[in-house]
């Protein structure tokens, strides 16, 4: 079920030699500023940009706080290479620490730091399960005022009720090719849906994946247990386009991280 594979045809806007990417690049340091004028993020941070792709969100916070380090994390390797690139972009003066790794266990493969990222819709990857083991290993991994960002949408509402839930979908479409998922059942116990996804002309498997597909409320909820405080920065709130909704979670508890980290 290879990640690699299935974003190597989504086309999602995270490459830097892609013009559009670039400027969501900007939008993205623009959304952080505004937080930034609003006093609810850390000077000079250590930032840690988890499931990072190619580094986007995470060199954009860089940017935008002038941050004195950047850590990359993500399971492909082949993505992390590009963050050098935005980096450049960005007229940074920084060195990034790339690590190839899994964002569950992110605690044990990163030092401490004071804002930490999961950018680009990215909770589906995540089952009710993993996201307990996702948020434990962030509280764990954050300064005492750490801040954790989520860009994130509410998808029981726009998928289940404005658009309807459906059993074939065309994810990607471009002049080359087409790539769709079929509806292949749903897992109670993790609360996933299944699904396979093929390339077309020619029907060409290319991935099984499970998704979760998360709201806004059940996010913040389980923020609400990890850290202290835990609000959502809609997108009329911030104001800047191509930046959906910002879970925003500060404080983190760790005691309540490292018992259950613990067992």
């Amino acid at each position: 079920m290879s990640l690699e594979e299935l974003y190597r045809y989504l086309r999602w806007r995270m490459d830097p030699e892609d013009e559009r990417a670039v400027m969501r690049f900007w939008r993205i340091v623009k959304a952080f500023e505004v937080l930034k004028e609003k006093n609810l993020l850390p000077a000079n941070p250590r930032v840690l940009d988890i499931c990072a792709g190619t580094g986007i969100a995470g060199v954009a916070m860089a940017k935008a706080m002038n941050a004195k380090a950047l850590t990359v994390l993500d399971a492909r390797e082949e993505d992390l290479k590009k963050v050098e690139k935005w980096v450049e972009i960005a007229d940074l003066d920084l060195k990034p620490e790339v690590i190839v790794g899994d964002a569950r266990e992110v605690s044990k493969l990163v030092g401490e730091h004071d804002i930490a990222l999961l950018w680009g819709l990215t909770m589906p990857h995540f089952d009710a399960f993993d996201a307990v083991k996702l948020f434990t290993n962030v509280a764990l991994t954050l300064s005492e005022n750490g801040v954790f960002l989520l860009e994130e949408t509410d998808r029981v509402y726009g998928i289940f009720y404005q658009v309807g839930y459906k059993d074939m979908l065309i994810e990607t479409k471009t002049e080359e090719y087409a790539l769709i998922s079929v509806h292949e059942g749903y897992d109670p116990i993790r609360g996933v849906f299944k699904r396979t996804y093929y390339k077309l002309p020619g029907f060409e498997k290319v991935t099984e994946q499970e998704h979760r597909l998360w709201d806004i409320a059940s996010q913040l909820a389980l923020g609400s247990i990890f850290f202290r405080e835990h609000r959502l920065i809609s997108k009329m709130e911030h104001g800047i386009t191509g930046v959906s909704n910002i879970i925003y979670l500060k404080a983190p508890r760790k005691k309540i991280a490292t018992e259950l980290e613990e067992g």
